[in-house]
């Protein structure tokens, strides 16, 4: 079999959760491999016009990244067999411990309209990684600091090489890695090392019409609406990743506190439009759904270089949209209406439209989350 080796020097531009077996942060490849077969599937989707036998998919995928579950894997005997080590093969070139030891002092508050105090933005967007001890604390023993770096090896069969390295492409310009990685910790640049660098365009080919994402349940595709590609990038680019971080912070609490509760005494009845974004909500559960149901947020959020600059940070937020399970019971029309509020709130903070933000009842409310909203000017990217 013919190997291609593609070689990277990967970086972190956040701190990054890769919690070993004690918990503690270490470099690792299993979140690499992960995040790969992730893209990799995003691609599948793309080549095959989004219609998609996810038997076939997943066969395809076992075969090159390994499976335990086929049932029709054969030998080159001809014998059955019941798992396969994959034909991809990825290494870094250490697996040492995250440097960051203490987390730094640097966790600057925000107003959060539900909480009664301000907020550290950072230890909103990684709670659970980050815990709160008489200020902003590291939960285990060390993180990946910012800048951080290591090489990155990944050999891959030359008849599968070309999904692979697309799929590389779009892990450059979108992939996080580790604990909170949605919320845009973990985030990563890839240098390819002796080769062209990945052409943060062609991950806009992997685009599909977002209200025809919600026809599948999983995550295969970047949305995209008559005006464009769900993507929008931070309008200046800043100094630090604790500068990006705030911003995204805000954006986020101002995303989901749109959709205001009513006065009722939680569990409530049904779903309301908040529940369509993630689910547990602390504090705000509902009956029509498991209490032990996880519903990620399929808008993710990723921290890269400057174009023009790159000593300089951006943040990026696109929307990888797609049905929740059945299990969830989704209701169509309440899910497009839902996210249509999000794109539309995003747009006008990319317009710096006057246009009141939808469905915050309240009028001190609304008037504090614009006064904070209004410092963050994003820009929709139009490619």
């Amino acid at each position: 079999m013919t190997y291609r080796t593609l070689e990277y020097t990967l970086t972190f531009t956040t701190p990054a959760f890769l919690g070993n077996a004690e918990q503690s942060g270490q470099w690792r490849t299993p979140p690499f491999k992960a995040l790969l077969r992730q893209w990799w599937r995003v691609v599948y989707a793309s080549r095959n016009g989004f219609d998609v036998d996810v038997a076939k998919m997943r066969k395809e995928e076992g075969m090159l990244f390994g499976h335990a579950w086929l049932d029709d894997d054969l030998d080159t005997k001809g014998k059955k067999v019941s798992a396969r080590k994959g034909a991809v093969r990825m290494r870094l070139d250490n697996w040492s411990h995250g440097k960051l030891k203490v987390w730094p002092s640097s966790d600057v508050t925000i107003k959060h309209p539900e909480v009664a105090n301000p907020v550290g933005s950072q230890l909103y967007l990684g709670y659970g990684s980050l815990v709160f001890r008489s200020g902003t604390g590291l939960k285990a023993n060390a993180a990946i600091q910012a800048g951080e770096h290591a090489q990155l090896s990944v050999a891959v069969p030359e008849d599968g090489a070309d999904a692979v390295v697309n799929a590389l492409t779009l892990m450059n310009a979108y992939g996080a890695a580790g604990g909170r990685s949605r919320n845009g910790w973990g985030s990563f640049v890839l240098h390819p090392i002796g080769g062209a660098s990945p052409r943060e365009k062609s991950g806009y080919h992997c685009v599909r019409a977002w209200l025809d994402c919600l026809n599948l349940d999983w995550p295969h595709a970047v949305g995209r609406d008559q005006k464009g590609p769900l993507i929008w990038e931070s309008g200046r680019a800043h100094e630090d990743w604790q500068a990006v971080m705030r911003e995204l912070a805000i954006v986020k609490i101002g995303l989901r506190t749109q959709f205001a509760f009513p006065n009722l005494a939680p569990p409530h009845h049904e779903p309301l439009p908040r529940h369509w974004l993630s689910y547990p909500i602390t504090r705000h559960g509902t009956r029509a759904w498991n209490r032990n149901a996880r519903l990620p947020n399929s808008l993710r959020f990723k921290v890269r270089p400057d174009a023009t600059d790159p000593k300089k940070l951006r943040g990026v937020i696109f929307h990888v949209p797609c049905c929740p399970p059945a299990e969830f019971q989704p209701n169509r029309s309440a899910i497009e209406k839902t996210w249509g509020s999000v794109h539309a709130l995003l747009d006008e903070l990319a317009t710096q439209s006057e246009r009141g933000y939808p469905m915050i009842a309240d009028a001190s409310r609304r008037a504090e989350l614009k006064k904070q909203l209004d410092t963050v000017v994003q820009t929709r990217v139009s490619r």
